[in-house]
């Protein structure tokens, strides 16, 4: 069976799937992006990723196109028309759209391209939680808007294939002495007992996972603070995780090639990752 996607109003093939070569989002990368998992067929915090979208599209002044209950149909009915029952994660694309001519100014009557796909989360990806990861610091040289969640991912991609090529899985940005996020996720430390994260800003995004491990935290009476991070905060952490939504909760074990704690998932981890996971089964069950 042919993968479905979402264009424009429209289930086709992937294969059939075109936009304009005057595309905005292919000439400027003048859109934003979302992706949200979904745990035996149910969306997982569809209204914070959506809420997280519109904010992006109010940053980048294009209306959002949809409501949270249309939203809600469109990508419950892509995640059924997959051809498996795998957990899946959709990624959702909002460009400006295709204009008649190439000019950096926005043009004034302009229609929107919208694009969602699913694709299966990696079954690897426990397994891989369960070892724990490497990561490396770089410096941040991205842009000054990191709240947005923009299809321009040039710096990010070069962050992480920098992280790859030093046989590690990610990046941890640190801009002004200050470690920030990662170049494709959002970071905790374990300092003292207490889990912190920095608090969001224009130079990071506001992750839905963070967001749920804070939740998770304050029902579950575990230590917390939202605060900033120093990059030298990192050489004295007992524990460092890392989060995304397809990823999920990924422990460091070394950082820069130096052992994080004991070298192996620590027991915090171990504990929020056990109450996450708790959540997502209660999501399928729901």
């Amino acid at each position: 069976m042919q993968q479905l996607v979402y264009l424009n109003g429209e289930f086709i093939p992937k294969d059939q799937a075109r936009i304009s070569v005057m595309d905005r989002g292919f000439l400027f990368g003048d859109g934003v992006y979302e992706v949200l998992p979904a745990f035996g067929g149910k969306l997982f915090r569809l209204k914070e990723h959506v809420n997280r979208l519109n904010n992006s599209l109010n940053s980048i002044y294009i209306t959002p196109p949809y409501s949270h209950t249309e939203w809600e149909d469109i990508l419950t009915q892509l995640v059924k028309l997959q051809a498996t029952t795998a957990d899946s994660y959709i990624y959702l694309q909002i460009t400006r759209g295709a204009a008649a001519v190439r000019d950096h100014v926005i043009p004034p009557q302009i229609s929107p391209t919208i694009f969602a796909m699913a694709n299966p989360i990696p079954t690897t990806n426990a397994a891989n939680n369960a070892r724990g990861i490497g990561a490396i610091t770089r410096n941040d040289f991205r842009w000054e808007r990191c709240d947005i969640k923009a299809i321009t991912l040039l710096a990010n991609v070069l962050l992480r294939q920098e992280a790859m090529e030093a046989g590690t899985t990610e990046a941890i940005l640190i801009r002004d002495g200050q470690a920030v996020e990662g170049a494709a996720s959002n970071l905790f430390i374990v300092r003292s007992g207490v889990m912190i994260t920095p608090p969001t800003s224009n130079y990071l995004l506001p992750g839905i996972t963070r967001d749920l491990i804070l939740e998770l935290a304050a029902v579950n009476n575990i230590p917390h603070k939202v605060e900033p991070i120093a990059a030298a905060d990192l050489t004295q952490a007992e524990e460092i995780w890392m989060t995304s939504s397809v990823r999920e909760i990924m422990p460091v074990i070394h950082l820069d090639g130096v052992r994080v704690g004991m070298g192996i998932p620590g027991p915090h981890w171990q504990h929020i990752n056990k109450l996450y996971q708790s959540f997502k089964a209660n999501v399928r069950l729901s």
